[in-house]
């Protein structure tokens, strides 16, 4: 597999392809034309064709792409047979849902342990993963050496604890306080999650359609 700098919207939508191709794989579907597979995503067979040239030649003329195959491989460009460890750092509302709800194996992340200040929290086990006093984070950081950090502390915290965390070796933040980080992202990769982006993104396609149907009405009356 060859790695070329690829822009940021290739990269966001991989995850869209190992989707659709977990869903044909559940339908038994064993390959599918570019054709095909961008009709049933919303994407030109072009565009299908030169993301996935950006990291090899998987298809075959005149057969498409054998599913299975395929999902083989976009999971290796996504580094989820690496193995990846991580913690999570504040087991508030998001943290304690992200560790009840969301299966972190399943993309390829083992949560090896949390952090919080609550008393009520550390000593816990939630769902095998142990609950440490933010305390001790800088001596577990040098035991498990995990790789990513998984941030859902308070704000006003985050720029006082990602130095911490670069320091103790994490190179990579999933970062959900809702603020920019400071710390060198040349040695650190961030991927920041704003809930808010989403909602607001929503808002415009929602009013975007609203227009459009009383244009339409509009028109209609005249």
């Amino acid at each position: 597999m060859k790695r070329i700098k690829i822009s940021n919207n290739v990269i966001r939508r991989l995850p869209k392809y190992l989707r659709k191709l977990d869903d044909l794989s559940a339908a038994g579907v064993e390959r599918i034309s570019s054709s095909e597979l961008g009709r049933q995503m919303g994407l030109t067979p072009s565009q299908i064709r030169q993301d996935f040239s950006c990291f090899g030649e998987f298809g075959q003329q005149g057969y498409g792409y054998n599913v299975a195959a395929l999902h083989q491989e976009i999971s290796k460009i996504l580094g989820t047979d690496r193995n990846f460890t991580c913690v999570l750092v504040g087991v508030g509302h998001i943290g304690h849902s992200l560790i009840s709800h969301f299966n972190f194996e399943n993309f390829g992340f083992r949560l090896t342990a949390a952090f919080d200040v609550k008393s009520d929290m550390i000593g816990k086990s939630l769902r095998g993963t142990p609950v440490y006093d933010m305390n001790e984070l800088r001596g577990k950081l040098e035991d498990l050496k995990p790789d990513v950090a998984v941030l859902c502390i308070p704000s006003f915290k985050a720029n006082e604890v990602a130095p911490i965390l670069v320091d103790g070796g994490v190179r990579g933040i999933w970062n959900f306080t809702n603020v920019e980080l400071d710390i060198p992202t040349d040695t650190t990769v961030i991927e920041n999650i704003y809930f808010s982006d989403s909602l607001l993104a929503l808002g415009y396609y929602l009013s975007e359609h609203l227009d459009e149907v009383e244009a339409r009405a509009a028109k209609q009356r005249k």
